[in-house]
């Protein structure tokens, strides 16, 4: 029987009061993985703090929910060259459910909160501890990405079965010819997954990619591979594929739908317990120049197609994460939605020429500060000032 458990974060607007209306374009990631992973470990350094319990959704048990601040240099170097009263992140929430199993069975029970995520992120051990035994009884790290990918594999076959068993009874009965679109695709999925094929490793058209999107399915999610390192190589950390080599997962990165990132959790917990000052030569002895929190945002930002732009400002200077592509207007929205819908134009500017030139009013004598209206696509880093007719 699996054992398993899953963490669901989601990116969450500092605006709380707009957080329904901005739900749609949220960052949600599922952290996934068995049992004695290091999965709490990772949930503490991520949220730098004990879990506070409250029961979820479903009604069956307690969720531990926590919020972790994105790291971002640019943002800290920002804030030390404006000196604004305070410095706000973008935050990410996380939540740490119960495992669910089904008894007697394989299968996963209550996978309908991570098909809302737009990522999963697995954590895999290859940290090996006599004080603390894998489910699986031996440290097999290949076993355990193919064991969850089935599970997920397994989840998304009964969820097309079922729905292209309703779709071919509509068309017997006459039902509308775009469902034909929609069979084509559903028995193209039950194939692969039949196969033990994931649905990321599917190419589709725009249009069918589209549609799949809509159906939710879990093996379709990009999936970030977190590998929880032993202690010893914590230094092999910052060499992603020696890591990704040494647990032998490298043919199993196939495609742009899947990444590796290495992270000793153990470790890390142990700096974000320190004070700054003691952190900060703690990884230089270790040669780490960036935290793990910052390497599994970083690598879920990049999957994801995340970027940052910043507000900046005497009251505070501001991160905001938004999808690549976006436009000016919604990004606007992300602050609020009235902003976005009084859209008048966007002053904006680019970090590292902001950071040259030390202050807005150089950085418009030179010509720098850009004014875009709102089909502007935004670039990572942009410092943008809104304008907008209340």
């Amino acid at each position: 029987m699996l054992n398993i458990r899953f963490l669901f974060t989601v990116l969450m607007s500092p605006h709380r009061e707009g957080v329904l209306a901005l739900a749609t374009s949220m960052l949600r990631t599922g952290l996934i993985g068995f049992l004695a992973t290091g999965k709490t470990t990772l949930f503490r350094l991520l949220t730098r703090t004990d879990a506070t319990n409250h029961t979820g959704r479903t009604g069956r048990g307690d969720t531990s929910v926590g919020i972790a601040q994105v790291p971002d240099k640019r943002l800290d170097r920002l804030t030390e060259l404006f000196q604004p009263q305070k410095k706000v992140p973008a935050t990410i929430g996380f939540a740490d459910s119960a495992s669910r199993v089904a008894t007697g069975t394989n299968h996963l029970l209550d996978v309908a909160p991570y098909r809302e995520a737009d990522a999963l992120l697995h954590v895999v051990r290859t940290f090996r501890d006599a004080h603390v035994a894998h489910p699986m009884g031996s440290i097999d790290p290949t076993r355990d990405v193919r064991a969850m990918e089935d599970e997920l594999i397994l989840a998304d076959l009964g969820v097309a079965e079922r729905r292209l068993e309703r779709i071919e009874r509509d068309l017997k009965k006459g039902a509308e010819k775009n469902m034909q679109a929609e069979a084509r695709l559903i028995r193209t999925c039950t194939e692969a997954l039949s196969k033990g094929i994931p649905l990321r490793a599917l190419k589709l058209d725009p249009s069918a990619a589209k549609l799949l999107r809509g159906f939710q399915f879990l093996s379709a999610k990009p999936l970030l591979l977190v590998i929880n390192v032993d202690e010893s190589e914590v230094t092999e950390t910052a060499n992603p594929d020696e890591s990704v080599r040494h647990a032998g997962l490298t043919d199993i990165l196939t495609g742009t739908s899947i990444r590796a990132v290495p992270v000793c959790a153990k470790i890390e917990l142990e700096i974000a317990e320190l004070e700054p000052d003691d952190a900060s030569m703690f990884m230089t002895d270790l040669g780490l120049e960036e935290t793990g929190l910052a390497r599994v945002i970083r690598a879920a930002y990049e999957l994801l197609g995340y970027i940052s732009f910043f507000t900046i400002g005497k009251d505070e200077c501001r991160a905001w994460s938004i999808p690549a592509g976006e436009v000016a207007h919604v990004a606007a929205g992300e602050i609020h939605t009235d902003i976005e819908r009084g859209f008048i134009r966007a002053e904006a500017v680019a970090y590292r020429q902001l950071i040259q030139r030390r202050s807005l009013s150089e950085c418009r004598q030179h010509g720098e500060v850009r004014l875009e209206g709102k089909d502007y696509v935004v670039r990572d880093g942009d410092v943008i000032n809104f304008r907008f007719a209340t």
